[in-house]
Order: structure tokens, then sequence, then C-alpha cells
């Protein structure tokens, strides 16, 4: 498995495109706007205290109100509170926690009243950035995210990310680690640290230590609301969370951004620094990597897979529902069951994939073909699993219903990824639109490759000669591309009378193919 990250730089924001083995898996983007990201941490004061939520209103300077649910307040808030006060007031100069005595922790079914009050300054942190029409959601259970482990103020709990599973290595980390987390921090160990030396866990422990330092030195006299410790840019916080041996590639179209992440491998994977490289063709960075014809194809409403099936993806304010079409494909299966089967194992892999790519979070209802083989319903739930256990965000599957869906709710911690794919209709129509031009081609490439794999020896494709010229001009052309893949040749005939995006398959006797 190959993976590599494209970084497309613009004066608005920067693009990050993660592919595996050359399809897009992720796609994320960094705006300059954006200041209230996931991580980062506010001296803010509290607005106002709800008790019928049991949850307060906090002002860190969205225009709307964050919301911070009691659970949310962590056992140790009382100790934070007090510390916040002394530290931003000057009256404490030493922000090691070594020798601060920490106050009882809260009843874990408390009202939120007699923990917090009006006015009142606290340390927060974005658990959930600003989505639709809601504020962002934080927490005062303070983290600070490093590369193989994550420090956790006011805490004594060492723990263990569940992803390592062998006993001895988490026994031997949880030792390594508990020897050198000074007093007053808990640490969570994350699944990169597997195999690794106590120096590189302590140079990390370190790092997040001077973090905290200096967010607690900006404490004294700081406006309220301030941020005073922000997440790592964008490009570092992804290599960060998923960096690993399997990465083949970085490739980055902007000089200045180019150091800073080669400085950046260079000091957490020293052997993985030339993988880093500046792009400086003449040819955008995402067409040379074929990233933005797969965005195209990607985030429409309709998604085409292989063998002729696609899915059908539509949005609601409660839910996202997809539901799987069997479509045109060739059907060399026995029966209509082992069809299904097929069609459905192979939409588990791309709902997997859509999940990621659009960060679709909340309610998420898959209507798969239906199955009547319990057998066949428990392989189609066990490849859904598998092919999502490399998604960072939280989420739960629930085995499919009677129905033939099958329930996932999925973490939602930024806006969902919203790409426009369909463009003015260039044959006019009062504002209509249609699908992008490559999305057609993409939808003629699959159509065709299910007439060629049929009996028919002679195939002559009619379209508008737009679409002809774009099928037939240039080496290779995409029609000198279907003859190496298939050894049969397509006629092209341009149509004038044809509209922008209509095209119609005929056989040797030309007969329409329907």
């Amino acid at each position: 498995m190959d993976r590599e990250l494209i970084i497309r730089s613009s004066s608005q924001a920067v693009d990050f495109a993660l592919l595996k083995d050359g399809k897009l898996i992720e796609l994320h983007k960094d705006e300059d706007s954006n200041n209230f990201a996931v991580g980062d941490v506010f001296i803010a004061k509290i607005r106002k205290a709800v008790p019928g939520l049991n949850a307060a209103f906090v002002n860190v300077g969205y225009e709307k109100d964050a919301f911070l649910h009691y659970h949310d307040l962590g056992p140790k808030i009382s100790s934070l509170l007090k510390f916040t006060k002394r530290v931003s007031t000057g009256k404490l100069n030493d922000f090691s926690l070594k020798n601060y005595p920490f106050e009882k922790d809260i009843d874990k079914d408390g009202k939120i009243a007699d923990v917090l009050k009006s006015n009142q300054s606290m340390l927060v942190q974005i658990v959930k950035e600003p989505i639709s029409t809601k504020g962002p959601r934080i927490s005062s259970e303070l983290s600070i995210a490093g590369r193989y482990i994550v420090l956790v103020p006011f805490s004594d709990r060492i723990s263990v990310s569940q992803k390592i599973e062998d006993k001895a290595e988490k026994d031997r980390l949880k030792l390594l680690v508990k020897s050198i987390t000074p007093k007053g921090f808990g640490v969570i160990i994350r699944t990169v640290a597997e195999g690794k030396k106590v120096a590189e866990l302590d140079k990390d422990l370190q790092n997040l230590l001077g973090r905290w330092t200096a967010m607690c030195k900006k404490l004294n006299k700081a406006h309220h609301p301030t941020k005073v410790l922000g997440e790592l840019n964008k490009a570092s916080s992804i290599l960060r969370d998923i960096f690993d041996d399997s990465f083949t590639g970085i490739y980055v179209d902007d000089e200045e951004l180019y150091i800073q992440i080669k400085d950046y491998v260079q000091s957490i994977a020293p052997k993985k620094e030339s993988i880093v490289k500046l792009h400086q063709s003449k040819v955008p960075l995402f067409e040379k990597y074929g990233v933005e014809r797969q965005i195209k194809t990607a985030f429409g409403k309709t998604v085409s897979m292989a063998k002729g099936a696609y899915l059908v993806i539509e949005h609601t304010e409660a839910l996202h529902v997809i539901d799987v079409n069997s479509g045109n494909r060739s059907n060399k299966s026995n029966s209509q069951e082992d069809t299904a089967m097929e069609v459905n194992l192979i939409s588990a892999t791309e709902v997997a994939r859509q999940l990621r790519l659009r960060d679709m979070g909340g309610i998420i209802v898959v209507d798969f073909i239906d199955l009547t083989n319990a057998e066949n319903r428990r392989k189609l739930f066990n490849r859904l699993r598998d092919e999502m256990k490399d998604d960072r965000a939280k989420h739960k599957i629930l085995p499919p219903s009677k129905f033939g869906l099958i329930q996932i709710t999925r973490q939602r911690v930024r806006p969902e990824m919203n790409i426009k794919t369909r463009e003015e209709n260039p044959n006019g129509g009062n504002g209509a639109e249609v699908e992008a031009p490559i999305v057609l081609v993409e939808k003629i490439t699959q159509q065709l490759e299910q007439l060629l794999k049929k009996d028919y020896k002679k195939v002559t494709l009619n379209t508008h000669p737009f679409i002809a010229a774009f099928l037939t001009k240039g080496f290779p052309s995409i029609r000198s591309k279907w003859f190496f893949e298939h050894k049969k040749w397509v006629k092209i005939l341009p149509r004038d009378a044809y509209t922008y995006l209509e095209y119609h398959f005929f056989d040797k006797n030309g007969k329409e193919i329907k």
C-alpha cells in the first residue's frame, strides 16, 4: 500500500489530498479565516449556565457562544479553575503542577450551576468546530497532542491506544512513560508509539511540556477571550496523526511550506525526509496527480463504481442517506443473491471512502441491496467494518437490519467537505445546471467497458462535437487508451444536433444499444 500527500497552496487556503494507491481517500482545506480549529485552547468567560441543559454558554470570540456540557468539564475542573485564576492574576509562576494541590473531584452526576458561575474565567478547548448555525463545542478537559503521546494536565492516568493489541508492548510503553511523566500530568500513548524507545517518547513529552508552559505564560493579563494555544498548522497536524512507513511521497507547490514540511518530517522520521518534494512543473499539482479529476467524479450526488454499480448520496438536516444501485452491470453471477452480494461488497469499500472523503458525520443510513442469506449479511457487515478501520473519526456500525439497512454514526468535529460538481448548462435554460464534462467522460468510459466485455464486435459512439474532440485528440487520446486496454477500436461520430452532454452507443448494424 502506497500513500501520498498532495499539498496545494493558494493565497486564501491550503488544500491537502491524501491518496492511497493513487485513489483519493481524504481531502482537507486549511483556511486562514478558521480561528476555531479542533485542538485550539482559549482563555474565555462563561456567559451563563443553563440548568435545564446542564450546560453553559461560553464566549470564545465566535459570533455564537460555545457550548460546554457538564460531562465535558472533567473531574478536575475545580483545580483547573483555581489554577487559571492564580496564573492570570500573577500569583502563581510555577506551571509544572509538581507541588500544586489538587481540589476534590466534582460529582460526575452533579449540576453545572454548582461548579460554574457567570463571568468566571476558564481555559477551554475546541472539540467541535462551528457547524451550520451552531457555535463551537468545547471541553475543559485539556489535552495537547504530540507525535507519540497526548499530554493531559491535571491528571495522573497513563493509558494506551486500544489499537496496540500486544499486551507485552502495552505494559512496556506504560512503564516507560510512567517513569518520565512529571507529577500532575497524565498521558495517552498513541498507536504510532509502538516499538519506540524512551528517548523518542521523552523528546515528544518535553516538547509538549514546553507548549504547556508557553500557554500558561500567556494567561497573565490576557484579554478575554483569547486563543492561548493554537493547533499545529494543518500540514504538520495531518502528518503528526497519519504519517507512517507506507508514505511514498509528499508533494508541495509552495516553497515556504515545502521547507516547513521537510523540517517537520526530518524531526519525526529522518529516513523519510527525501520523500518530500517541491513541485515546479507548469502543470498544476492537482492536475498532475489526477486529484482534480477524482474530486469532480467523487463529490456529486451520484458516485459511479466498478462494474456499472453506483451510489446515490442524499443529505438532510437530520441524517445522510446512501442508496446502493446495481446499475447496468454485466451479470456473470449464478443468482440474484450473488449479484447483490458482489455489488454490496464493492459498495461497502466506496461507502467507507466517501465517509472519509466528504467527512460526513452524524447519522448515516446505507440502503444496500437486500440479501436473504444471513451469512452474506455478516460478510457485508465485516467488509464495511474492515474498510472503516483506517478512519480516524470515532464511529459505530450496526449490523444490517431486516430491510437491508446499515446504520452508522460517525463523529463530526468540523464542517463537512462539500464541493460543487455541477456547472452551468451551456445549452441555456434559465440557470439550469448539468454534471461537469469530466464526469460525463467517466460515465461513458464505464458504460463502454461493460459493452466491450459483452459480445459487441463493433461499437460506435455518437456524441456532441466538443466531447468527440476531447475523446479523440492528443496522444495517447482517451480512445487510444480504450483500444490498448480492450483491443477493440471504437468509432466516434460527432453529432451537431446533440446537446452538450448527450451521447448514444450503436452496434455494427446501426442499432442503438440501450
